[in-house]
């Protein structure tokens, strides 16, 4: 025990200095925010994959993989399909745009981009992120005090309290860029994490053969592509419900931050093949260490304790506590980003924007620091009330999150006749449906599919109807729309 302990205090010790180096380079509210948009593409992309993934990926998928096997393969998909229409499609023109707006954060860009004088988009965007963004983080820290449960016996409230005083140190001091080189080392620890433990879990359940053949004799179902439902309509929702949280990598905030930081459109070209192969090999690899768990340890109280099981029962205390830190380099790559996003809606989009656009860097930058200790405080209180099943604890996030931008993103950038009033209403109509369908008809299918279709509509809808705006002549939409 002794020397796992060391090692996730060594890891902790590496945030930590990354944050110190950090903090030298972070004076401005664009260091604080997109780190002055000078990131390279392995940053960016890492960046932004380890964000996406979080603890959703080390602890909610693989628990996935270990309950239903191979049907779980659809929330790859949708993830890879995803990926790469926002990497390959939109990303080069929304960078584009955001270079010429100037642009720090989303709601920079959707103001400049509807000409939104009254700050309207604005004021939505922050109700989205602050109300989402609290869920989200109380995820990802029930997920860091789950993993230290199941590593070092600590109990949950210790481990939450712990990983997130981690998070906010370094957040704090040293920004966006402590965050985005934070998350390229844990994006990294989370590749080798999710390579290694696969390959070993199922070379224990006596290599493929042995897999397949323990699955086929025990859980049959969980070689079938549409699980145990077959190609039922509730097979069919349920796939429908595992592939759309992958669209919602079409506009999330926390994720195209890291196409506003990036230093130049090209280097989104190899961003997009690091970012795609990361998702098949991790999420790939959680699954299939999920699966193999299920023949290791078929009888589980809790199916997300699976992979720190195994990281336990399979490997000596070295090992088992480079892989304690993969896990909670999962978790805390999403919480700091998480608490950068929410923290740019408050003071970057309403305080500085809205009631003080002479407002000193250096008064904004500390104010900044202040609200991120505030917030993570808040998400820590609702993660300590209940532990809950972190996938789908984070997927009701994701999902409101991503109904409300991804369809006013997605055509802002390839639609000159969307409108102001048709994206307001789109981000208004995506939110609430999410919220509602989920509060009463989640049973039937992930909410982010009727949110995300319902949003669409409604701005086309709306857009027509009002008076078409004056767009730039000088967007060529015709050379965005072509894959980098």
């Amino acid at each position: 025990m002794s020397i796992t302990i060391v090692i996730v205090v060594l890891y902790f010790l590496i945030l930590l200095g990354i944050g110190l180096v950090a903090s030298r380079q972070t004076s401005s509210v664009s260091d604080f925010f997109v780190a002055g948009k000078k990131l390279g593409y392995w940053v960016s992309a890492l960046s932004s994959r380890a964000t996406g993934e979080s603890g959703w990926l080390l602890l909610g998928l693989t628990g996935m993989g270990w309950a239903v096997g191979v049907n779980a393969f659809w929330v790859l998909l949708g993830q890879v399909m995803g990926e790469t229409m926002s990497w390959v499609y939109i990303a080069r023109p929304f960078k584009r745009m955001t270079d010429r707006y100037n642009s720090i954060t989303v709601p920079d860009y959707l103001e400049s981009r509807f000409n939104d004088t009254r700050h309207i988009l604005r004021w939505i965007s922050t109700v989205v992120i602050i109300t989402m963004v609290t869920s989200y983080l109380a995820a990802q820290l029930t997920a860091t005090g789950k993993a230290f449960g199941e590593f070092l016996g600590l109990d949950f409230k210790t481990g939450a309290i712990l990983g997130l005083a981690i998070v906010l140190f370094y957040t704090m001091i040293g920004g966006f860029r402590a965050v985005a080189w934070s998350d390229l080392f844990q994006g990294t620890m989370m590749l080798l994490g999710l390579i290694l433990v696969p390959i070993v879990a199922v070379i224990a359940t006596g290599g493929i053969g042995g897999l397949v053949g323990s699955l086929g004799e025990t859980n049959p179902e969980m070689l079938k592509a549409m699980g145990g439902q077959g190609w039922t309509m509730a097979g069919i929702l349920t796939v429908i419900g595992f592939v759309g949280p992958g669209f919602g990598y079409l506009g999330s905030p926390q994720l195209y931050s890291r196409f506003i930081a990036v230093s130049h459109e090209r280097k989104l070209i190899p961003g997009a093949v690091v970012a795609v192969l990361f998702t098949i090999i991790t999420s790939g690899g959680a699954i299939i260490a999920g699966m193999a768990g299920r023949v290791l340890y078929p009888v589980l109280e809790d199916q997300e304790a699976i992979f720190p099981l195994l990281s336990h029962e399979l490997f000596g205390p070295i090992v088992s506590g480079i892989l304690i830190a993969v896990v909670l380099a999962a978790v805390m790559s999403t919480a700091d980003s998480l608490l950068i996003l929410a923290v740019s809606s408050v003071v970057r989009d309403v305080y500085q924007r809205i009631f003080h656009p002479d407002a000193d860097q250096k008064r904004v930058v500390m104010l900044s620091r202040v609200l991120t200790l505030v917030l993570a405080l808040i998400a820590l209180g609702f993660a300590l009330l209940e532990v809950r099943l972190i996938f789908w604890f984070v997927l009701f996030a994701w999902a409101g999150i991503s109904s409300a931008f991804c369809p006013v993103i997605v055509l802002s950038v390839f639609w000159k006749r969307l409108t102001l009033k048709g994206a307001a209403a789109a981000m208004i109509t995506g939110f609430v449906t999410a919220i509602v369908w989920k509060l009463t008809l989640g049973h039937i299918v992930y909410e982010m599919v009727p949110a995300m279709i319902l949003a669409t509509l409604t701005a086309i809808f709306v857009s027509l109807l009002d008076k078409a705006p004056v767009v730039e002549s000088d967007l060529n939409v015709q050379d965005e729309g072509q894959p980098v």
